[in-house]
């Protein structure tokens, strides 16, 4: 779906390049996450994409032709979820969507349909200027499915959502794989990276550091051990290697004591595996 090669832009009086020979492929139907710090180049990379800036240097391929040859029917075939909501605050929800879906000329689902998907159905009749940031940015996530994309981008998709809308968003982004959708998404979320992506590219200063599959990277950069833990904070937790863990006969010994709270494997988290990769935080 998508085949970039050499990607390189930069802003006009910038001192360095935003994005600097970016390599990547994303399979059709694939959730391939690009994970990075603000200011690392995400944003500028899914915005070359849509066809927001020009003047980038590389080749490009997107939908089976170079993005360049694409011209206004490409966004009947994509959808895109910015970080920033951008709504008309005068309008209802229901307002909105239906000017946005009225610009397709194509098939688009019922404005009340997808404004369920997301948890909105009780607002719909409410104007966008008395909605909280996390409905915003509901109401910006409902308007990218409204034409059922076959490509998807989404920067930052689960950013001001609380806990339980994200949760929502994650399952709605699993849901479309499932019908075939494929989806770019830009975040530092790891926790939304490690839900959904089948790959993930981590991105810092404009370069891609690494692009491997979460779990992958967890198994390879974490510690190859268990942990048991106690009900009795005070007792020390102890951990044992996977290897042979079968026939250790110690660590079967410690799981018929008394008293044990939890078995935990060692994984990294992606987040860790960011910090060792690239050195930098997500901060």
């Amino acid at each position: 779906m998508i085949a970039v090669e050499g990607l390189s832009f930069s802003y006009p009086g910038a001192d360095a390049p935003a994005v600097q020979g970016l390599s990547f492929e994303v399979a059709e139907g694939e959730v391939f996450g690009f994970l990075g710090p603000s200011g690392a180049g995400k944003s500028t990379t899914q915005n070359i994409l849509i066809g927001l800036l020009r003047g980038w240097q590389g080749q490009v391929q997107v939908l089976g032709k170079p993005l360049q040859d694409w011209d206004s029917r490409y966004y009947r075939s994509i959808g895109v979820s910015f970080e920033s909501p951008n709504h008309y605050l005068k309008l209802t929800a229901r307002e909105n969507l239906e000017f946005f879906r009225a610009l397709h000329d194509g098939t688009a689902d019922p404005v009340a349909e997808v404004l369920a998907l997301v948890g909105l159905q009780e607002d719909i009749d409410k104007p966008v200027g008395a909605f909280s940031k996390g409905m915003k940015n509901r109401l910006n996530f409902a308007r990218s499915l409204l034409h059922r994309p076959r490509l998807w981008f989404l920067d930052e998709p689960t950013a001001g959502l609380d806990p339980v809308n994200a949760v929502r968003v994650r399952e709605i982004i699993r849901t479309r794989q499932g019908q075939g959708v494929t989806t770019l998404v830009s975040t530092h979320d790891m926790t939304t990276a490690a839900a959904v992506c089948d790959r993930v590219a981590f991105i810092v200063d404009g370069k891609i550091a690494l692009i491997d599959a979460p779990d992958a990277l967890r198994r390879r950069y974490g510690t190859r051990e268990v942990e048991l833990r106690w009900q009795d904070a005070s007792r020390a937790p102890e951990r044992f290697g996977i290897e042979g863990l079968a026939d250790n006969q110690e660590f079967l010994a410690a799981l018929r004591r008394p008293g044990l709270a939890s078995l935990h494997s060692q994984e990294a988290s992606l987040e860790d595996v960011f910090v060792k990769v690239t050195g930098r935080t997500l901060s």
